[in-house]
């Protein structure tokens, strides 16, 4: 399930996974939300705490997730994941090489720090 992050600076979106993710989590909530920030302020700041495994994200959210990151290419300015996965904060790490914005993963200890990370030019 996907659950919009209360309490974030405006021109910051962030979602929380738990439990199983899929495609209507991202048709519901993760695709309106980096909709409305990209219309608002011309650029995503996208905040992913995962306190879920990468394997409960269905066949049809991992679909709508790519979909979400083409149709918003351009707007990508920053992307902070933080996960307990060592593999997915190196993932993340390495996506900034192939986008246009940067990517960068922390620890669960480290959330605050993320949203310091998103928040800086």
């Amino acid at each position: 399930m996907l659950t919009e992050i209360t309490g974030l600076p405006d021109h910051i979106f962030g979602v929380r996974a738990t439990g199983e993710v899929d495609s209507k989590d991202l048709k519901d909530v993760l695709l309106p939300g980096l909709h409305r920030t990209a219309q608002h302020f011309d650029e995503i700041r996208y905040l992913l705490v995962l306190e879920t495994e990468v394997k409960n994200f269905t066949a049809g959210a991992w679909i709508q997730d790519a979909k979400a990151g083409l149709e918003n290419f351009t707007k990508w300015k920053k992307i902070a994941v933080v996960s307990a996965e060592k593999g997915v904060q190196w993932f993340t790490d390495v996506f900034t090489f192939v986008t246009p914005g940067s990517a960068k993963g922390f620890s669960p200890d480290e959330l605050e720090e993320a949203k310091i990370w998103l928040n800086q030019d």
